[in-house]
């Protein structure tokens, strides 16, 4: 499957400024993320890592899926699938995840007069 591996943190643009958006004021920035996703034909997990702090969610292309926020929060919203991104509206960002190069890129935008777009780009380990 394409987006299935393990990926670590190469580039990230606007990180600082999305945290402070969000509401994780006091989140460490200095670290190395690790993102791990498994796909089985629509189904995924998507689970993030530092050091102290894993974030995971379950969800299925398609279909309206209960999702948690990096702050522990729940929602449901749906999952699409737009060419080869995957596309989740958030409660306050919209995040989209592609593989370009074998790369994972990953794109949350706050919308807005005082929007941000932040960019993480991880390679395959």
């Amino acid at each position: 499957m394409a987006f299935t591996g393990k990926y670590e943190l190469d580039s990230q643009d606007n990180y600082e400024e999305f945290l402070e958006a969000i509401g994780l004021l006091n989140a460490k920035t200095d670290h190395k993320v690790v993102t791990e996703v498994v796909q089985d034909g629509n189904d995924f997990t998507w689970t993030q890592t530092i050091p102290n702090w894993t974030w995971s969610n379950k969800f299925s292309v398609g279909q309206e899926c209960e999702l948690a926020t990096m702050t522990g929060s729940k929602f449901k919203a749906p999952v699409t699938m737009e060419g080869d991104k995957i596309s989740v509206p958030f409660p306050k960002y919209h995040f989209t995840a592609e593989i370009i190069d074998d790369k994972l890129v990953m794109i949350c935008v706050i919308p807005g007069e005082k929007g941000v777009t932040f960019k993480r780009t991880s390679k395959r380990i």
